[in-house]
């Protein structure tokens, strides 16, 4: 397990795909868990360890996940994710080159819980939650190219939903049009960057996660 920062309120790890967050139905052992072992063990602590989730990146998506040490900073942090006061910044491989190189995409999205998926509208519909994000083109290599993305809301699937409708599945998403799998079920999104203000230093933290080894990471050039 990767730990990117740590204060005595805050724990952040770069989480790699195909790792939960929390506990689910399959059993794995969830992130939480791992963290708090982790802590035990590096602070040869007795009884339970606090952790607190803050928010969540879906199984199938590496990168930064921003844990809570103290009940302080978890009800703080959770308000600050709900109000969008933590920037949240990520790397998504696509086949398709984009529409336009920059661009602000808003759609109206509405989730269907049995299918675990989301579906995205032009205009509002019935049970519909407006999305936000915005794109720019930064990197490209022989076969794909990397798009660095600026979520401005947090619905379910969002970048995985809105990068498909505007035609740029992330690689390996069969759920949302890509062609083919990745051979370790992971999705290409990688949430590479948060910045927010520490919710009791109230210092800047703005943190960095690397992207998953191999050859379709390393080999782009960035424009």
């Amino acid at each position: 397990m990767e730990v990117v920062y740590e204060d005595n309120h805050i724990i952040i790890v770069n989480k790699t795909a195909n790792e939960i967050v929390q506990g689910d139905k399959t059993g794995d052992t969830p992130l939480s868990e791992m963290v708090k072992a982790y802590l035990k063990e590096k602070y040869q602590k007795p009884g339970n360890v606090f952790i607190g989730v803050t928010h969540r990146l879906d199984r199938p998506v590496s990168g930064l996940v921003v844990f809570a040490k103290t009940g302080k900073a978890l009800s703080r942090l959770n308000e600050m994710f709900r109000t969008g006061q933590v920037e949240k910044t990520y790397w998504a491989v696509v086949k398709n080159f984009p529409p336009s190189e920059e661009a602000t995409l808003t759609h109206y999205l509405v989730r269907n819980e049995k299918q675990n998926k989301s579906y995205a509208y032009e205009k509002e519909v019935p049970n519909s939650k407006q999305a936000k994000l915005h794109y720019k083109l930064i990197g490209r290599s022989d076969n794909y190219y990397l798009l660095e993305v600026l979520l401005m809301t947090g619905r379910h699937h969002q970048i995985r939903c809105q990068l498909a409708k505007m035609g740029c599945p992330i690689k390996g998403d069969l759920k949302y049009g890509a062609p083919r799998s990745n051979p370790d079920g992971s999705i290409c999104l990688h949430a590479r960057r948060v910045k927010f203000i520490h919710p009791v230093s109230k210092q800047l933290i703005e943190v960095e996660a690397a992207v998953p080894d191999g050859n379709l990471w390393q080999g782009f050039d960035f424009l």
